[in-house]
C-alpha cells in the first residue's frame, strides 16, 4: 500500500483538565512518502500529534479540537488501522503472551491474508533483532523481554502491518547502540519497499537526520517553529544556535550540567567523597573483562562503602520455583559471578547490549528482588547508626528501612506514581522520610513543601502542578519519576534510563541534580546508554555482557 498524505487545518488540541492546549493552530502539509523528523522541546505536543494522527485521541472525553486533522482528505480518527504507531512506552503495546503472536496481532486486525502473515512476522522479527537467528523463538514469553527487546517488539508488529503511515515516538530511546542502528534501518528498509509515509519524533535528531527529507520542528503550544531539510536547519549558523537555545538536541552539541540551587538533604552529614575511579571498568560475565583482565573484587569493606556485592548472580525468575513448577529446572540467572562495590559520593552507570540484565542487576542491587546466587552487603555507610541490626542484604530489609536509605526510578515511570496530582507526587516521599540515624523526620511540613516547589521549577513542571501524573508526556513522567526520588533525600539513588524522553536543556537540569547529589556525597547508579550522560557525571562504567 503506498503511503498517505497528511494535511493539518489550523488543527489544534487540549487534554481534558488542562488550561493551555498541547497544540494550537498546527498548519502542515506532508506528502505522500515523505520521510519527517519531527523535533521540539519536552512538553511541545508531539507525541500528542502522533496520537492524534494515529486516530486514537477521541474529543468525547472532555479534550477540546480545533481546525482539521485529515489523512489522504479523512479525518484521521475514521481511518484507525491506517496508520501504525509504535509508543513511547513499549509496555502498553505488549498484548499478548508469545512473541510471534504479538507480532501478528495488528496484521491480522487488518485481515491481512493468513499465508502472508507469518513470512511478515518472521522478516518483521528478523529486522529488529528479535528472530530466531537472535535466539528470539516465536514461543519466547514476551513478559520475559527487556524493555528494550519490547520496544523492538512493538516496532516489529507495526513493520509486519505495512500500513500507508508509519508513527514512531522515540523508537530507539531504550536501545543499546547497534539496536538503534538496526531498528532505524529496518524502518527504513521497510519505507523504502512499500512508499509508507513516515513520521518520527526523536529528540537525539543525529541518529535520522542523514536518512529523512524533512525536519519539522514544533512550538510549545503553539504551531511550526522551524521547517526544512536538515541539512538547512542543522548547518552552523543562527538556526542551529536557535535550536540548541530552544533545546533541541543538534547533532554535536552536547550541553553543560545546569547547577540546580537546592540541596538534597539539609540532614546529610555530609560525607567525604569517594576516591575517583577509572572512568571505565568492563564487568562481564565471570568476573571478566573484555580484554581478559579481571575485574575488581569488593575487597575489605571500607567506612564509604554503601553497597557490595560478590559472586553476584541475577534474575528475576525465583530461585525456589512455586508448586506449578516444582518439576522444572532451577532458571539460569542473566548475569552471574559479578564482584562490584558502590562508594559513597561516586556515580556508576550500567550498560550494555538489551536483554544482558542491567535492569535486574539494578533491582537487585536495589534490595528489590533477591540474589539468584553470591552475596550482597550493605555497609555502614549505608545503614547508618539506627540500622546497626539491619541484616546485611537489603532484600531482607523492612520497606521502611528501605526507601529512607535507598530510593530507585524505575524505567516505567508510572511504576513508582501514588498521588493524584504531580505537587502532591512530590510531597509524598519528603513527608514519608525518616533519617536512618535517628528516626526523626527529615523534613518538617514547610521543608518538604519548598522542596516540592523548588523541582517543580528547576524541571519545568510548575505550570502541571496540580494536574494527574498520569496524564504527562513520557519525558515529563521521566523527570517526575526522578524528583520524586531526589526529594526525599536517599543516601544512594538507582535510576533505569533516567534521561528518556528529554530536550537538551531539562537533561542539563537532571544532571546538574544528579551531579549535586553526588557532590553531597551521596552515590548514584544508573542503567543508561547515554554515553553523555555518563561523561557527565564523571561515572564509572561497568558494560555487562550479554547472557549466553
Amino acid at each position: 500500500m503506498p503511503g498517505a498524505r497528511i494535511t493539518a487545518e489550523g488543527w489544534g488540541w487540549r487534554h481534558a483538565g488542562r488550561p493551555a492546549a498541547a497544540v494550537a493552530g498546527l498548519d502542515l502539509t506532508v506528502p505522500a512518502g515523505q520521510r519527517v523528523l519531527l523535533a521540539g522541546p519536552s512538553g511541545a505536543g508531539k507525541s500528542t500529534l502522533l496520537y492524534a494522527l494515529a486516530g486514537v485521541l477521541d474529543p468525547a472525553d472532555e479534550s477540546e479540537e480545533t481546525g482539521r486533522l485529515l489523512v489522504d482528505g479523512i479525518p484521521s480518527r475514521e481511518l484507525r488501522g491506517h496508520a501504525g504507531l509504535v509508543q513511547q512506552d513499549p509496555e502498553t503495546q505488549v498484548i499478548l503472551s508469545r512473541v510471534g503472536d504479538d507480532a501478528a496481532f495488528g496484521a491480522e486486525n487488518l485481515r491481512v491474508p493468513r499465508e502472508l502473515i507469518w513470512d511478515r512476522v518472521r522478516d518483521a522479527l528478523d529486522a529488529v533483532g528479535l528472530g530466531e537467528e537472535h535466539g528470539i523463538s516465536l514461543c519466547r514469553d514476551t513478559s520475559k523481554l527487556s524493555g528494550g527487546q519490547k520496544q523492538r517488539l512493538a516496532l516489529a508488529g507495526i513493520l509486519a502491518m505495512r500500513p500507508p503511515v508509519i508513527l514512531l515516538d522515540e523508537p530507539t530511546a531504550n536501545l543499546d547502540p547497534a539496536g538503534v542502528l538496526e531498528v532505524r534501518d529496518a524502518v527504513l528498509a521497510v519505507v523504502q519497499r512499500t512508499g509508507a509515509t513516515l513520521v518520527v519524533v526523536e529528540h537525539r535528531l543525529a541518529v535520522w537526520a542523514e536518512h529523512v527529507d524533512r525536519l519539522l520542528v514544533l512550538e510549545p503550544g503553539g504551531g511550526i517553529s522551524h521547517d526544512g531539510t536538515p541539512g538547512q536547519l542543522l548547518s552552523p549558523g543562527p538556526v542551529r544556535e536557535a535550536l540548541a537555545a530552544a533545546g533541541v538536541w543538534v547533532p554535536g552539541h552536547v550541553p553543560a550540567p545546569t547547577p540546580v540551587n537546592w540541596r538534597s538533604n539539609p540532614a546529610h552529614s555530609g560525607a567525604e567523597s569517594g576516591e575517583k575511579r577509572a572512568t571505565s571498568d568492563l564487568q562481564l560475565q565471570g568476573g571478566r573483562g573484555r580484554e581478559g583482565t579481571t575485574a575488581a573484587g569488593p575487597g575489605p569493606l571500607s567506612a564509604h562503602r554503601l553497597l557490595g556485592a560478590s559472586g553476584l548472580s541475577v534474575s528475576r525468575e525465583p530461585l525456589r520455583p512455586g508448586w506449578r513448577r516444582r518439576f522444572t529446572p532451577v532458571p539460569e540467572p542473566v548475569q552471574r559471578d559479578l564482584d562490584l562495590t558502590l562508594q559513597a559520593g561516586e556515580a556508576v552507570v550500567v550498560t550494555g547490549a538489551n536483554g544482558s540484565g542491567k535492569s535486574t542487576l539494578l533491582l537487585t542491587l536495589a534490595g528489590l528482588i533477591p540474589a539468584h546466587a553470591g552475596t550482597l552487603t550493605a555497609g555502614p555507610a549505608l545503614k547508618g547508626e539506627r540500622g546497626t541490626r539491619l541484616a546485611e542484604d537489603p532484600f531482607r530489609w523492612r520497606a521502611a528501612d528501605l526507601v529512607s536509605r535507598i530510593g530507585t526510578v524505575f524505567q516505567e515511570p508510572e511504576h513508582q506514581f501514588v498521588a493524584t496530582t504531580v505537587r502532591d507526587e512530590l510531597l509524598f516521599g519528603p513527608r514519608h522520610a525518616r533519617d536512618p540515624r535517628t528516626g526523626h523526620r527529615l523534613f518538617t511540613d514547610e521543608e518538604a513543601a519548598g522542596r516540592a516547589q523548588a523541582l517543580l521549577e528547576a524541571l519545568r513542571l510548575t505550570a502541571l502542578a496540580d494536574v494527574n501524573p498520569f496524564t504527562l508526556s513520557g519525558g515529563e513522567k521521566r523527570r517526575l519519576s526522578v524528583a520524586t526520588v531526589l526529594a526525599a533525600g536517599p543516601e544512594v539513588v538507582f535510576l533505569d534510563e533516567p534521561t528518556f524522553g528529554q530536550d537538551a536543556l531539562t537533561w542539563a537540569v537532571l544532571v546538574g541534580l544528579l551531579r549535586d547529589l553526588v557532590a553531597e556525597g551521596r552515590s548514584v547508579l544508573a542503567v543508561t546508554h547515554d554515553a553523555d550522560f555518563a561523561a557527565a557525571l564523571d561515572a564509572r562504567v561497568i558494560e555487562l555482557e550479554s547472557a549466553a
